[in-house]
Parts: C-alpha cells; structure tokens; sequence
C-alpha cells in the first residue's frame, strides 16, 4: 500500500481521469524543458511524465504540470476530480482560512517505515545527477533539481516546521546544491537564525511527492502553521513523516527522493541565472549556500516533480493564480471588509504582480481602503506591482473588464495611488543588480465615483438574466 501523499496514487488517480500523457526519449539538457513548455501552452494541457530520458534508464523519471488544469488542481487540493475553472474557484472559496484553523489537529506523525527506506546513501557517495536532473532553459547556469521541491527548515526559537519551494541548482558534480531561499520568506528567516545562533542550520528537501507539498510550500501559508500540518487539513488526514537521522527534521514518507544535510554562511557555491517564474533569467552568477548533504534516500525508480517557471503561463502559474485568489479574497473577509465580491491574482502577473479585487462600493473610500490593504496583505505583499478595485458588476478574473474598467472609471490624476518602498524581490527584472529589493506598487481605484454612483453612465449591455435566457432559447446558434 502506497504512504500518504504518495506521487504514484496521485498519477494513478489522474491517468485515470485522462490528463496524464507519458513522454519517452527526451534528452534532460533543455529538450525536457521545453517539451513542458510547450504543453503547457496548448489550450487542455495535461502533465507530462518523462522516461527514458537521455543518458538514463527506464524507471527514472521527471513530471512536469501537475497543477496546470482544474482537474488536476481540484483532484490534488482533495476537492472532486471533474471540477472547471468556474466551479474549482466556487468550491475554493472559504477553505483556505478553514484549513489554516484546522492545522493544529493534524500534526505530522512519526512512522518509521516507508518505500523512500528501499536505498540510503551516506554523504561521500550521493550523487544526484544518478537521476536525470534537467537543465530547463538555455540560459540556465546549470541543472535544477529544485524546481517542485519542498524544503523542510525549522526555527530555531520555538521550533514551527516550515516547508517552502526554492530553486535549487546541483553543485558539485552531484554531490551537493544550492538553496536559493528567498529573503523574507519563513524558511529563509529559520535559516538566518540558525546562522546566528549555532553557524549551521538543517535542511531536509524532498524533491518528488503529492503535488500538494508543491501548493502548499509554494504559496503563502500563515506564519507558525506547519505546511505539513497544513496540508494535513487539507486531505483530512495526518501527514506520515520520518524523522532525519542526522538533523531531526521530518521527511514525508510518501517521498520519492530525499536529503538531508546542513547549511553554513560560509560554505558557498557560484548559482544561476535560472529563467524564473517572472519570464526573465534571474541576476548574474553569484555566490549562494550549497547544502553539505549528509545523507540521500530514494525509492526504487525514483520520480522527480519538476515545475519549471518561465514566461507565464509556466508549470505552476494556474496553481499560483487560483490558490493565492482564494487567500487573498479570504483574507480580506476575515479583515471585517464588506463588500467584498471576489479577488483574482492574474496568471499573466505569474499570480503576485496584478491581481484584482472586485468590491460593492458601499461608502466613499472603501475602494482605496481594500486596494491599500491588499496591496499589504501577507498573502499578497511579496512582490505585487498593481492592485485593480473594480465594482462587483465586473469580474475580476477577466482581465478584459478589468481593463474596461480602468479605461472607463478611473481618473489617473485621482485614482492612482503610489506606495514606494515596499516588500520587493531580487528576481525583479527591474532591480538594478546590487540595489536593495524594495520595489513601488500602484493601487488604482477602478469602480464608479462613488458620489456619481445614483447618475454615473449605465452600461449597455444586456441584463444578465435576460442574455442567459437568450442563450438557452438560441442554443443552436450558440452550439461549437
């Protein structure tokens, strides 16, 4: 029987449903990647499962675009298999903040058995280029292994577990790699601590596992909640972990490969560029931590979750955009807002960059309230760059109505408002290399003047109903 959160249920369960396509012969040096770029840019995209990939045997494999349909998405998040976009959002909405309180009563639990136990190797002889390691882009600086990882860190202080998603580059002819951890993000917060308090932190990273490892280490969740635990809430059940011989941190059990080892300020490796998740290869060559791997555990025939970024739509961009929409719209709720009708975090702004909030403007200001809060919200203040109100008679997930709502009711001299110094990235294609990264973000108010509310314009379009009643009476018109 397969542990929890076991990638072989979850490719069983979505070959099942049809979105699963096998792909053999694909050479890992750029080929691979853009094989899945492709994919992902045709319209019912499925995931891809590479075997028998140049230079390597069969069994040792790479999926990509676990989490680019609703399907797939709505199968992994454990909420129905035959879900569309419209009703996966629908059946979204709330859950976030209930799984955030529910976390606590499913703990991770110790077991200390599990398939990932089949091959254990010590430090000297791990090699991870002993399994077809991509190399995405052509102008990446090297093979990453980290791309749908989860990186498993704990601080030091009180001890929360955290899981997060950084790029990791393999170092060393296999035999180490380097965490990109992005400053400001938990686990790069439990690393610094460890630096500062003991000169080494540990590190656990699986790098194949239940797509919801990927959702959960690659999104937001709130600060002290485990995203093991997190994820616990999510299937209804406890998440199996072994616990690290040498660092004491958790593993999950349903793991194709893991390592564990230590991280030092001072012990460096020369990193990227990497084609990220903005459309842009990301910065110079530059020093970054290389884990010290002290141990490597692997199934038999192991599968890599890859989730290569790039231009958007990317691997992970639909995951991204439909999960953070749902955080985001919870969190603005649970902040007391009235009003709010919906919020869409765009796939085209890689699900951080421009995200719209549509609202009933219920008193003079609430449109600059909820745009400067979401600007600021932890679910959406790492690296956002616009925020849209709009009136709750636009949706905000079609980026054509937003847009018509900004050419037709916003004023640029008075509905723009400009907040400099805020939390940036140094994957910005904007920072100037050595710069501090704070970039500036623009809140537009695109709903009525709410004092022209009673005579502003009317819009002249059909009434909704009546256009849905049109529709079902003219099908045949309407028929693909």
């Amino acid at each position: 029987m397969e542990p929890v959160l076991s990638l072989r249920s979850w490719l069983a369960k979505v070959e099942s449903f049809g979105e699963l396509r096998h792909v053999k012969g694909a050479d890992w040096d750029v080929e691979l990647g853009a094989i899945a770029e492709l994919s992902y840019r045709q319209p019912h995209s499925k995931a891809l499962l590479f075997d028998d990939i140049t230079g390597y045997g069969s069994g040792n494999r790479v999926l990509t675009g676990s989490t680019g349909s609703p399907r797939r998405l709505g199968h992994t998040l454990r909420l129905g298999d035959d879900l569309d976009d419209v009703s996966l959002v629908a059946a979204l909405r709330g859950k976030p903040s209930r799984w955030a309180a529910a976390a606590a009563d499913y703990p991770a639990e110790t077991v200390t058995d599990s398939p990932l136990l089949e091959n254990v190797i010590d430090g000297p002889d791990v090699n991870l280029l002993s399994m077809p390691v991509p190399r995405w882009h052509a102008g990446d600086g090297g093979r990453y292994i980290g791309t749908g990882c989860f990186v498993i860190t704990r601080d030091p202080e009180d001890e929360t577990i955290n899981g997060g998603c950084y790029r990791m580059e393999v170092q060393d002819e296999g035999r180490s790699a380097t965490i990109n951890a992005v400053p400001g993000k938990h686990g790069a917060q439990h690393i610094q601590r460890w630096f500062e308090r003991h000169g080494k932190a540990p590190v656990v990273v699986s790098f194949g596992h239940d797509p919801i490892l990927l959702i959960t280490g690659g999104t937001e969740v709130p600060a002290r909640i485990s995203e093991l635990d997190y994820a616990g809430a999510i299937i209804g059940q406890r998440v199996p972990v072994l616990i690290g011989s040498e660092t004491g941190l958790p593993i999950p059990a349903g793991s194709e490969v893991a390592i564990e080892g230590w991280l030092r300020p001072d012990h460096l490796r020369d990193e990227g560029p990497f084609g990220e998740w903005t459309g842009y290869y990301s910065g110079k060559r530059r020093p970054a931590p290389a884990l010290e791997i002290v141990r490597m555990y692997h199934r038999d025939d192991p599968i890599q979750l890859g989730a290569p970024p790039g231009k958007p739509p990317h691997d992970y961009s639909y995951m991204r955009t439909v999960m953070k929409s749902a955080m985001i719209e919870d969190a603005l709720v649970g902040a007391g807002v009235a009003g709010i009708r919906g919020a869409w975090a765009h796939e085209s702004g890689g699900g951080r960059l421009f995200i719209a909030v549509s609202i009933e403007n219920r008193y003079a200001g609430q449109a600059k309230q909820v745009g400067h809060l979401t600007a600021q919200l932890p679910a959406a203040a790492y690296m956002n760059r616009f925020v849209v109100v709009v009136d709750a008679d636009v949706d905000p997930a079609d980026l054509g109505e937003v847009v018509w709502a900004m050419s037709t009711r916003c004023d640029p001299a008075k509905d723009i408002d400009i907040i400099p110094g805020t939390w940036g990235s140094k994957l910005d294609p904007m920072l100037l290399d050595g710069a501090p990264p704070y970039n500036s973000r623009a809140v537009i108010d695109a709903t009525r003047p709410f004092e022209r509310k009673a005579d502003f314009p009317a819009v002249s379009s059909g009434d909704p109903e009546y256009l849905q009643s049109v529709l079902h009476r003219w099908a045949e018109v309407f028929a693909p």
